[in-house]
């Protein structure tokens, strides 16, 4: 009788189960911690139906932090220092995943799979890297083989490269996610995120994928985040409080604005490798606003993520769409109280309103992509790549 490698055994045991448990990873360009969703699926695709069991955000300690920033968005890195990191990176998440199963009380044995976004250091569109001859490229570290071996639970992880390979750019993959989990029939709806970058998912009342719009829009907390960092040494503007303590320098606000990104059609991706403090210096510079105070710089920073998204939502969709947010910026008052006021036609809310906490929607759809890549079949949306995503690693 022929004998079967056990981990494929395992692996095609656990694609056949009805319902799976699985966790959902994510660690994004604020380098807050590592979010950690516990979920149940049952089903694929457009029949899904998910439960969050349980979540929890991991916070990175400070030397943590400081050491993925020294790789994170750079052009030139110490590449000793990406190599360790890929393995450290992959180490550190298993721990806390196990910290968090014991906190819950769950073995890891009862789990089926882990999906991990990884960590991005390095994005790279060809509309920003410019580079005749090399195709759209990103780079997420943090190796799912360890955390595979350290958890002894099976782990999909490297999602993005598969949407590159097959003509993509790698983000948002939110898409995915957004259009199984948040579609209704008969209702407009745009699922915002505003993590590190903002992007959305534009889904059609009448349910046709083709009008189906996921793209990135520009910055989300990104440059307010190292603005704060930079002037008040604090990781961001809690309540908006320096926001609401200067003033938008109109002058500032629109060198911000004049970029070619802005003006590109959808879906386009970027990232802080575009978006970082050397931008708002060159903007300074343009506008002459170099000797404005620096809660002035949050305020207009503040005004300018707001305004990219609003704009893009009035210029290129529907009035009077439903519009569900998450990620931090969800909570920044001053940008979410900008967005109700210009954009009055529409209804905003969390997404805690879909019965998706807005805190662990990005991990969720990870956990999600993972369920796909075990049981799912390609989806076509759009002029996305109608690929599964996500490569696997046994204990």
């Amino acid at each position: 009788m022929p004998v079967f490698n056990q981990n494929l055994e395992n692996l095609f045991r656990i694609a056949q189960k009805s319902e799976k448990l699985g966790i959902g990873l994510m660690s994004g360009t604020s380098l807050d911690g590592l979010d950690i969703a516990l979920c149940r699926f049952k089903g694929n695709g457009l029949d899904t139906r998910f439960e969050l069991l349980e979540f929890t955000t991991s916070p990175y300690p400070d030397h943590f932090r400081q050491e993925v920033h020294e790789v994170f968005s750079r052009r030139l890195v110490d590449l000793e220092k990406v190599t360790l990191l890929n393995a450290a990176i992959g180490t550190f998440h298993a721990q806390l995943i196990l910290e968090a199963l014991a906190g819950w009380n769950i073995n890891p044995g009862g789990i089926d799979f882990i999906a991990s976004h990884g960590q991005t250091i390095y994005h790279a569109p060809k509309r920003l890297h410019q580079q005749t001859g090399y195709p759209n490229a990103t780079l997420q570290i943090g190796d799912g083989d360890h955390l595979a071996v350290k958890t002894g639970i099976l782990t999909i992880s490297d999602f993005r490269q598969k949407h590159l390979a097959a003509g993509g750019e790698g983000a948002p993959l939110a898409l995915y996610g957004d259009v199984l989990l948040g579609a209704k029939q008969g209702e407009d709806r745009i699922l915002l995120n505003i993590g590190g970058i903002a992007n959305l998912t534009y889904l059609p009342a009448d349910g046709d994928r083709n009008k189906v719009v996921c793209t990135d829009i520009g910055p989300g907390n990104t440059l307010i985040d190292a603005a704060c960092r930079e002037y008040f040494d604090k990781p961001y503007d809690k309540d908006s409080a320096i926001a609401l303590s200067g003033l938008v320098n109109d002058e500032l606000l629109d060198a911000l604005l004049d970029h070619p990104f802005f003006k590109e059609k959808a879906p386009k991706t970027t990232g802080p490798e575009l978006f970082n403090l050397s931008y708002v210096q060159d903007a300074r510079q343009q506008s002459a606003t170099q000797d404005i105070s620096a809660q002035d710089i949050i305020c207009t920073l503040s005004a300018f993520t707001a305004k990219t998204i609003a704009d893009f939502i009035l210029a290129n969709l529907p009035a009077g769409c439903r519009i569900f947010a998450s990620g931090g910026g969800a909570k920044n008052y001053f940008v979410m109280t900008y967005l109700k006021q210009v954009l009055p036609n529409a209804t905003l809310s969390d997404t805690g309103s879909l019965g998706i906490n807005p805190d662990a929607k990005e991990a969720i759809l990870f956990a999600l992509l993972g369920n796909e890549a075990l049981s799912g079949q390609p989806i076509k949306i759009g002029n996305n790549p109608a690929v599964l995503m996500g490569k696997f690693s046994f204990p």
